[in-house]
């Protein structure tokens, strides 16, 4: 398997567990905090949507779709703690977004070489992703952790496991 196909395959993985989870909650309970101090899920799926469109953007800049006017400002440390459901998009816009931004991702990938996955990463999270490569992969991980908090969330809303 080749690197671009690695990462597609990491990026198809995530994107269908996170979706997973997410496919029978309400906007509702996408507010619920599964704990004191912890992050809602609406919160964290319009962060990781941000993040991703930023931290592509780094590598390529102005590669992916750009996002709503506002958009990454409703999404960042400050606004975290809101419990205000009004502050935040509905799970439809979020999801919608968060199809149009993998598309992007995806697109791009295709047309990078592998040489160009190879460089160096100088960007802000250049520790965690220190090659361009790395940094398409982060977007695997980052979902991935934030859906590990989602499976808390349904279990504690009464859903069954999924995986």
């Amino acid at each position: 398997m080749d690197t671009k196909t690695a990462i597609n395959t990491a990026l198809s993985m995530s994107k269908m567990i996170s979706t997973s989870y997410l496919g029978d909650l309400t906007d509702e309970e996408m507010m619920h905090r599964p704990s004191d101090g912890c992050n809602h899920i609406k919160w964290q799926v319009g962060h990781l949507i941000a993040s991703e469109n930023n931290i592509i953007n780094e590598c390529f800049p102005d590669s992916m779709p750009a996002l709503p006017a506002g958009f990454a400002e409703k999404y960042t440390k400050e606004t975290a703690t809101s419990n205000d459901a009004a502050a935040f998009d509905s799970k439809d816009e979020l999801l919608r977004l968060h199809d149009e931004q993998r598309a992007g991702t995806l697109a791009l990938l295709e047309k990078v070489s592998d040489q160009e996955l190879s460089k160096e990463n100088t960007g802000p999270i250049k520790d965690f992703a220190p090659t361009v490569g790395a940094a398409f992969l982060m977007q695997d991980a980052h979902w991935l952790m934030h859906a590990g908090q989602w499976a808390v969330i349904r279990r504690q809303l009464g859903r069954a496991p999924l995986f």
